[in-house]
C-alpha cells in the first residue's frame, strides 16, 4: 500500500564559485494508516543563497503538519535575527511562533481550513500527501493580527507535529529539529546524525517534563505521546508559570550548525517511519548503493519508502513515511555524475578520529546504538 509524490529539482545557489549546489528529491507514502498526515517544504529559493528543507510529521491530526509546511519557513525569513545573517535564532523563534500563530481566532480559522477534505479550487482531496508550492508566499507574511470572533480564546490545537528543518546557506547547514523525525549527513560514506531524537527517556527531556508537573508512563508523556518536543500538543502547554521552552512539551529545537565541506555526499531528513525500520548508517550505505545506478534522487527515495514499508499492516513498517534527500556538490565537482563519486559499504570506516576537532558550533549530539551513526562530522580538510 503506497502513495507517492515525487519532485526532483536541480538548482544551484550561485555563479560565484563559493557555495554549495544542491540537487534534491523527495518522496512520501501514507503506508498502512488510514490517513496521511505528514507534510513537507522544500524551498531551494528562500532567499537568493540560501534554500530550506523540512520534514514535519503529525501526530493527532495532519493540521498542525500542513501549518509549518505553510508557514515555517515565512517566519524564519521574517524574523529580525535573519536579516542579520543568525538563521539559528530565527529557525528557534520560528518553531515558537508556530505555537502562538495558531491560537485565537485566526490560528483556528487558518487549521480549520487547512483541514478541508475537498480543495475548494482544484476538487480535489486534500491530506493525502501535501506541501506548499516550492517559494509560496516567500517574503510576504503578513503581521498575523488579533482578530475578534467565537475562537478569540481557542488555545491552539491538541493534535501537534514533529519539526525537521536544514537550512543551507553557502558552506553552512542550520539543523533545527523538534521530536524524533531525524537529519543525517554523509560525510566520506559515513552517516552523522545532526539532530537528536527527542524520546520521553531522554534524561535532559525527563527533567523538564517531571519539573512541569508532568509524568512519564510506559515511555509516554503523561501516558500518552510518545514525544518530548513537538509544535501544537497544547494541552501540554498549559503551565502558566513557566516559559515555553521549560513547559511539559516544547517546541524549542536543538539547533546545529555544521560548515560543509568537499568530503560531505548528501543530506537526509526523515520522518521516524523510515528510522523505525533502518538505522542512520543503514540509510545511508543504501542511498551510496543506489547512487552507482540511479540518478534520480527522488527514485532512490521511494525505493528507499519500498523497503521500509512492511507487507501487511502491524508492526514496523506501517506508518506514514516522508524522506528528503539532498544532495551536496561543491562547483569544482558540479560536472560529476552522481555514478562518479566513491560508494560506501557497511564495514567502512570513518577518514577522521574521534578525537578530532569537529565542525559543528552548536552542542555535542550523543551517539545512540539504536541509530547506529557518529555523532557529529569531524572537520574534514586542513585544521585551521
Amino acid at each position: 500500500m503506497g502513495i507517492y509524490l515525487s519532485t526532483p529539482k536541480t538548482e544551484k545557489f550561485s555563479e560565484d564559485g563559493e557555495n554549495v549546489k544542491v540537487r534534491y528529491g523527495l518522496s512520501s507514502m501514507q503506508g498502512w494508516r488510514a490517513t496521511m498526515e505528514d507534510a513537507h517544504a522544500a524551498i531551494t529559493d528562500l532567499d537568493a543563497s540560501t534554500s530550506f528543507f523540512g520534514v514535519y510529521d503529525g501526530h493527532g491530526g495532519k493540521v498542525v503538519a500542513k501549518f509549518c509546511a505553510k508557514y515555517l519557513h515565512q517566519q524564519v525569513l521574517k524574523h529580525e535575527a535573519y536579516l542579520h545573517g543568525d538563521i539559528g535564532t530565527s529557525v528557534q523563534k520560528a518553531f515558537f511562533r508556530m505555537d502562538e500563530m495558531m491560537r485565537g481566532q485566526r490560528g483556528w480559522r487558518e487549521l480549520a481550513a487547512l483541514g478541508d477534505r475537498l480543495n475548494k479550487f482544484t476538487g480535489m482531496i486534500e491530506g493525502l500527501i501535501w506541501s506548499p508550492r516550492n517559494g509560496d508566499g516567500n517574503g510576504n507574511t503578513d503581521d498575523w493580527a488579533f482578530e475578534e470572533g467565537p475562537h478569540s480564546d481557542f488555545p491552539g490545537p491538541t493534535s501537534g507535529s514533529t519539526a525537521c528543518v536544514a537550512i543551507i546557506r553557502e558552506n553552512q547547514v542550520i539543523v533545527a529539529n523538534a521530536g524524533d523525525s531525524r537529519c543525517v549527513i554523509s560525510r566520506k560514506g559515513q552517516a552523522y546524525n545532526l539532530s537528536r531524537d527527542h524520546k520521553p527517556d531522554l534524561e535532559i527531556e525527563r527533567e523538564r517534563i517531571l519539573k512541569a508537573g508532568g509524568f512519564i508512563h510506559a515511555g509516554r508523556v503523561n501516558g500518552s505521546l510518545n514525544l518530548a518536543r513537538a509544535i501544537g500538543d497544547m494541552e501540554f502547554k498549559q503551565n502558566k508559570f513557566l516559559p515555553a521552552e521549560k513547559q511539559v512539551v516544547t517546541a524549542d529545537p536543538d539547533i546545529n550548525i555544521v560548515e560543509l565541506c568537499d568530503d560531505d555526499d548528501f543530506i537526509v531528513l526523515a520522518c521516524d517511519g523510515v528510522w523505525d525500520c533502518m538505522s542512520s548508517q543503514q540509510l545511508v550505505d543504501f542511498i551510496h548503493e543506489q547512487l552507482n545506478s540511479e540518478s534520480k534522487l527522488s527514485a532512490i527515495c521511494e525505493r528507499v519508502l519500498d523497503r521500509c514499508l512492511a507487507p501487511t499492516a502491524g508492526g514496523e513498517g506501517c506508518d506514514n513515511m516522508t524522506m528528503i534527500l539532498v544532495q551536496l556538490k561543491k562547483p569544482i565537482l558540479s560536472g560529476a555524475s552522481p555514478r562518479d563519486e566513491p560508494s560506501a559499504s557497511p564495514g567502512d570506516e570513518p577518514s577522521a578520529s574521534p578525537g578530532d576537532e569537529l565542525s559543528a558550533l552548536s552542542e555535542k549530539l550523543p551517539a545512540s546504538d539504536e541509530v547506529n551513526a557518529e555523532s557529529k562530522p569531524a572537520e574534514c580538510g586542513s585544521s585551521s
